[in-house]
């Protein structure tokens, strides 16, 4: 969910209950140097980073990053090396440790499993944050948004801190050419390489189709040991729909009877699967079971939780929306960087809001969604279609891929309370993301007491179902 709504302490209520609490895999190097940056509130981050295997790492990041009292508050958080394809080392140590951090906090106090979620296209990271997430212990990586078919193998690497690489694509002059981006642990373990292996996390990819589960089961470079299967209700991130790619009055992308997944299909594979996308009720679990499926995936109404990382005035707005029948999700076939569709909740002052995005001044500077592309010298060049226009023009990109983007990266870490503070004072506002099930909120609280636990999350779903 986002980059940080579904934090350590959300996952970690959610496991402790005896359901798998999934830690958002997004941006945590930023959101690592941003709690370091406010002084580690809690003091959460430096006890997790005191059980970090590689001390001298530690010892460098806290030197870099950690403000004792926590910084000015008018003071622009330190932007770290962006990723690269050669492996920008700094920004690898700290994806390593920033995922290490979240997914040792959520197991924290408790014997029950954790998993961690990744976006495919934020490919620059991955290695590290596996690795990461890996040494503290996760036991579910769960990957969407594009076709993760080597991260099997990639898993199975680093159960012995071997090296492995990923895939990553280069927009040519006149093709789409692969490349490959490589990690070795060894460059990162201090004093010595562990010899202890690590335990394998299972893998569930998210897919939209059984012709995709079939392509990821068939092609894989390793096992896989369930699925999630996501429709286009679900928030973040949608599959595209199938066909022509119609819009319709709204603004919206029309999605239609090619885009509805055959369960049945799924069901035949012999995977256990989750169904995802507006299954937040008692009534979808009880539906969900009955086509075979082992359980539902539930973003939304844990993203409106106290337990929820989402600044609590935006949660709350949000909650008063649901309740009074007004909370308005808009799927935006333009704001995501990816070009994939990504459901926007309508708030007002967050970007949502068609004159507060044209008043933001266009900056890549986290740089996560950013694209390879081929310079005419043949070196490797990085652009991203929400940068200035005039920058990504000259960049070879087409203008009109620039319409509606939205810088994500800001956007997201701003909805944690974590809002990049420009030179000029200006601060970076949010874009929030929550499924269509956000009307079915009134389900765990109402006008007299709005605020409601991922612990009432999980009693009115499992008592009803």
């Amino acid at each position: 969910m986002g980059a940080g709504v579904s934090h350590w302490g959300l996952a970690q209520a959610v496991s402790k209950l005896g359901q798998l609490g999934v830690v958002s895999g997004t941006g945590l190097s930023h959101i690592l140097v941003r709690r370091l940056q406010d002084g580690d509130p809690g003091g959460h981050v430096h006890r997790a980073l005191s059980h970090f295997p590689f001390p001298a790492m530690v010892q460098r990041i806290l030197t870099a990053y950690f403000v004792p009292g926590g910084r000015a508050s008018d003071a622009p958080y330190p932007r770290p090396a962006m990723d690269n394809v050669d492996g920008e080392h700094e920004a690898e140590a700290l994806s390593i440790a920033g995922n290490f951090v979240e997914v040792f906090l959520a197991r924290e106090g408790h014997d029950n499993p954790v998993g961690i979620n990744y976006l495919e296209k934020i490919q620059f990271p991955h290695l590290p944050s596996m690795y990461g997430a890996m040494l503290a212990g996760v036991a579910v990586v769960i990957m969407g948004a594009g076709i993760p078919l080597e991260v099997p193998g990639v898993l199975d690497k680093f159960v012995n801190h071997e090296p492995a690489s990923y895939p990553l694509y280069v927009q040519g002059p006149d093709k789409v050419e692969q490349i490959r981006m490589h990690f070795d642990p060894v460059a990162f373990c201090e004093p010595e390489t562990p010899t202890t292996p690590l335990a394998r996390p299972a893998f569930f990819p998210i897919v939209s189709s059984g012709v995709l589960a079939k392509t990821l089961m068939r092609r894989a470079t390793g096992s896989i040991e369930g699925l999630i299967v996501e429709g286009n209700k679900a928030g973040g991130h949608n599959a595209p729909p199938r066909g022509a790619g119609e819009i319709d009055e709204a603004g919206e992308p029309v999605y239609g009877p090619r885009d509805e997944v055959n369960l049945k299909q799924i069901a035949a594979l012999g995977l256990p699967f989750w169904l995802a996308g507006t299954y937040g009720s008692p009534e979808q679990l009880k539906a969900a079971l009955a086509e075979g499926a082992t359980g539902v995936q539930v973003g939304t109404a844990f993203a409106l939780c106290q337990e929820s990382g989402l600044t609590p005035s935006i949660r709350r707005t949000l909650v008063e929306q649901a309740l009074q029948g007004k909370a308005t999700i808009f799927t935006d076939p333009q704001a995501s960087p990816t070009g994939f569709p990504f459901k926007v909740a309508k708030l007002a002052g967050s970007l949502s809001e068609p004159e507060v995005y044209n008043a933001r001044q266009r900056i890549c500077d986290i740089g996560l969604l950013r694209e390879l592309y081929r310079k005419e010298d043949g070196s490797i060049g990085y652009r991203c279609p929400a940068e200035p226009e005039a920058t990504y023009v000259a960049k070879g990109g087409d203008a009109a891929d620039t319409v509606g983007r939205k810088c994500l990266c800001n956007a997201l870490i701003a909805n944690v309370g974590m809002p990049q503070i420009r030179q000029d004072g200006s601060i970076e506002l949010p874009l929030v993301t929550l499924g269509d099930d956000v009307v079915g909120i009134p389900r765990f609280c109402d006008g007299d007491n709005p605020d409601f636990s991922a612990a009432d999350v999980m009693r009115v779903l499992l008592e009803k179902a």
